[in-house]
Formats: C-alpha cells, structure tokens, sequence
C-alpha cells in the first residue's frame, strides 16, 4: 500500500531523525537521489543545459547540491536565487563545481533553452498562491521545452491537500522525499506532480499513521473473494440492484452487468417493466422480479443492494428506496438514490452499513457545500460526508477517494480521463454493490471497486474513447490482471 502524509507529519518525522544525525545528512540524501533522476531524464549529462530554481527554504537547498552533482558530471548548470535568501553552503557546493548564478533578467532566456529545469522555489510548508518573482518563474515553466523536476512538491501545489491557488510548476516528474505527501495522490496537485519518484532518505520509522493511502495490485490480490472448491452461487454473494426507469433503462442494463463482471455469485434484479424487459434481454444471467409496487417482498434473500442509478426521484422511487434501507444488509446508494437521500436524510437512519458514491454535484446537495469547493478540496469535503452522514463515501471524479470516519482516506491511483462518459458511474455501483455481497466492508469495497474500474477503463479504452459497456466487459481482464498469481 502506497502511503501519503501531510506536511506537519513530514517536518515532525524529519525533525526526529535529524536530531540523531550529523547535520545536513538528510539533505545530501535527498540531493543524491534527485541528482540521480535528473541524471536519468537527460540521459546525456555532460553538456546539457540545466537550469535551478532556487527558493529560500530546504527545497532550494537540495537543488544547489543537485545542481553540484550534475555540474560534475559535464552539465552546464546554472541558478536562479529567486529567495530573500539563499541556502549558503550548497550555492557555494554549486558554484565550486562550475556552475554559476544568472541574473534574474536572463532566467526566461535560461529557462527556454534548458534541457533540465529543477523546480526547488517553495517548500512542502507553502500554501495559497505563489508569489512574485516566484508565479512569474511558474509561468516561465509553463512554456519551457526541457523536462521539468520538482523537488519534494511541484511549487504552487499544497503538499498537505493537493490545493493549486494561481500559477503552479507543471512537472514531469517530481522527486519527493522520504514518504509521499498528499497533495501529490490529489488532483489537483496530482496532474502538477507528474511521474512521483520516491527517494528513501530514512524516515520510515519516524512517520505517523497515514493521513491517506493508495491500494496497489498487491492489495487486491490479497483484497478480493475468491470462490473456494466448496463455494456456490449462494455462498459467492448475492446482490440485489434496484435501480432503472421508464426513462433510463440502461441504467439498471449497467449495473447488473458490472455486478455480473465483478464476481457475484448471483444478481437479483428488481424494476418496472421497460428495465426488466432490457435486463432480461442483455443478461440472461440475472434472476429478475418484475415489480408492480415498490416493494422488494418478492426479491429474495440478498447479502447487498444496489440503490439508485437511473431509478428517478417520484414517490414510486421514494417508496422503493424506503424499502430497500429498511433492509438489514449494505446498501450501496448511487445517482438518483443520493437525490431521494438529500431530499429526506431520514432514510439513512438505519444500522446497517451504507456506502454512497456520489460526484461532486451530488455530495453537494447531500452536505450543502459549493461544487467547486468540493472539487478544490475533495479530501476536506469527502471526510466531512462521512463524519457527519455516518456513511462511507466514494466520491467520484478526477482523483476517486474514499472516506469513513476515522480512518485514512483512500485515494485512486488507476483510472484514464476516457472514463468521463455517461453510464461508467453505474457500472462502478454494480462492481462495488458485487464487492460488498461477497462480504468486503465498505471501505474495501469501495476501495478496490474504484480501482478494478480504473483498471478496466485503461484496458478498454487502450487509447481511444470507450463506452460504459466497454468498462463491465473489461472487468473480468482487471481482475485478472492483480489475481494473476493465483488461482
């Protein structure tokens, strides 16, 4: 599992191993390793051109000494002081190896023609916008040709929330040190940050318990259900989905396709006639109870329910998700769910657990903050769902997180921008709803649904634009592709 830290847990852990080591240990750590990623991006150091961005702070710091080991190797390396004040000891470090300090009316010319620009301007300590000369040397970046390196955290980028207030550093890669920080898992900081590369610089043993966390393939392969010799269709999971309209009968097509792909041992599915008649057509596979009230008397036993996707928001759709929470197993709520939900919080008064997966939109109306606040602050907001809803939340969007109280936030690494297309949000509730009938807890469930369905985005897009359907029949193949070693 990938682990990320805010910047107060970072400066505590480096305070406490730097009181055991002699001074600047860690600081030439850090400089050996982001020597040794810039040495790899240039493939050819000596006589490339390498430009460093030096702020006040210890990121600055790191640049110099970087910039010294390079300049050793051939590179023509040269600085830009843009801080009240200068890390004394690894300018001159630079300056002894041959590198020099340019004027500050040349750095945009400098910047330009660099093969190499390390980005060492702000530390994992700034928030809120850049300042001056430092936005205008942001933007200088922006139209740079060379490949761009941020040290620790792309500057403009908040290290603790992945903020972006104004002009920011776009990196191609950033070197961070000692543990990921937060704001590079989260968007926006995330699409600043680039390829993340850690260097170890010894603080494993000083860090706290994660202010977030990412799952690898490891952790799915250790995660999902498996069906054992003894299992059968009952023992595997059931899952009941409610979901579909008059309106929108793909919706209800979607999710028990992506319930059916996600390993459910059965799928029980209940609506009005026009969704039956399509679920009946598109999956045979599927036991379906065609309802003339709304009520799931009829259904049959479940280990899970799926609520929600295209089921509309009249009485009818009231009445049938009243019904459904009334039940004493997880509840998965989705789409027009969430809005019956924000119109009558009552129904989330139930023991049972309740996982919801809204988009920025719907968690808006569900707690009352602005939907461009959320999407500034998807950690902050995702969290306070969870607090005060007593639910777990998979909020949906550019960087997928889940929430519950009291426990890190998990944060999606997989996924590919073709996914942005109508009916992927249904496919994911019907994986997840699967997840949670083959007895993961919210949490989990969520967690890996978000992450096979990123997965399975990627193989079925491949490059080109795909349709939901495209991500339910890839799902077997992202299984696949994080179970491989077993059976």
């Amino acid at each position: 599992m990938k682990t990320a830290y805010t910047a107060d847990q970072i400066r505590q852990a480096e305070q406490a191993l730097m009181a055991r080591l002699p001074e600047g240990t860690l600081m030439q750590r850090a400089a050996s390793g982001l020597a040794s990623v810039c040495a790899d991006l240039l493939g050819r150091v000596y006589a490339s051109r390498v430009v460093l961005l030096v702020g006040s702070g210890d990121n600055g710091g790191d640049a110099l000494y970087a910039g010294q080991r390079l300049a050793r190797r051939g590179a023509r390396v040269e600085a830009v002081t843009a801080g009240s004040k200068t890390h004394e000891a690894g300018l001159r470090a630079l300056l002894d190896a041959g590198g020099r300090v340019l004027d500050p009316s040349a750095a945009g010319a400098a910047i330009e023609t660099a093969d190499l620009i390390i980005d060492g301007l702000v530390g994992i300590g700034a928030s809120g916008a850049l300042r001056e000369p430092y936005a205008e040397l942001a933007k200088a970046v922006a139209a740079a040709r060379g490949h761009v390196v941020a040290v620790d955290v792309p500057s403009g980028v908040d290290a603790s929330t992945g903020r972006v207030e104004g002009a920011a550093v776009r990196a191609r890669v950033t070197v961070t040190m000692g543990a990921y920080k937060t704001g590079l898992l989260v968007d926006p900081g995330a699409a600043y940050a680039g390829r993340v590369e850690l260097v170890d610089i010894g603080l494993g043993a000083y860090l706290p318990d994660p202010d977030v966390a990412a799952l690898t393939g490891a952790d799915l392969d250790v995660l999902l259900p498996r069906p054992r010799n003894e299992s059968d269709k009952y023992r595997r999971g059931v899952v009941g989905v409610a979901a579909g309209s008059d309106l929108f009968t793909g919706a209800a097509v979607l999710a028990v396709g992506g319930a059916l792909r996600g390993g459910a041992g059965m799928v029980r599915y209940a609506g009005r006639a026009a969704p039956v008649a399509q679920v009946r057509s598109h999956w045979p596979e599927a036991v379906v109870t065609q309802l003339d009230a709304p009520s799931i008397d009829r259904v049959g036993r479940v280990q899970a329910w799926v609520l929600g996707p295209g089921l509309g928001t009249d009485d009818w759709a009231h009445e049938l998700a009243a019904a459904v929470l009334a039940s004493d197993v997880p509840v998965l709520i989705d789409a027009d769910g969430l809005t019956l939900v924000a119109k009558d919080r009552t129904l989330l008064r139930r023991a049972a657990p309740v996982l919801i997966t809204p988009h920025a939109g719907e968690l808006s109306r569900l707690i009352g903050a602005g939907r461009d606040a959320i999407e500034a602050a998807r950690l902050d907001h995702a969290r306070r769902a969870a607090a005060e809803l007593g639910v777990t939340v998979l909020l949906k969007g550019s960087t997928t997180v889940v929430a519950e109280d009291s426990r890190p936030v998990r944060v999606n690494t997989t996924g590919t921008s073709w996914l942005a297309t109508g009916g992927t949000g249904d496919v994911l509730a019907g994986l997840a709803g699967a997840l949670l009938a083959q007895g993961l807890s919210c949490y989990d469930a969520a967690s890996c649904a978000a992450y096979l369905h990123g997965v399975a985005g990627r193989l079925a897009a491949d490059g080109a634009p795909l349709a939901a359907g495209d991500v339910a029949s890839a799902l077997p193949a992202a299984i696949r592709a994080v179970t491989s070693t077993n059976s």
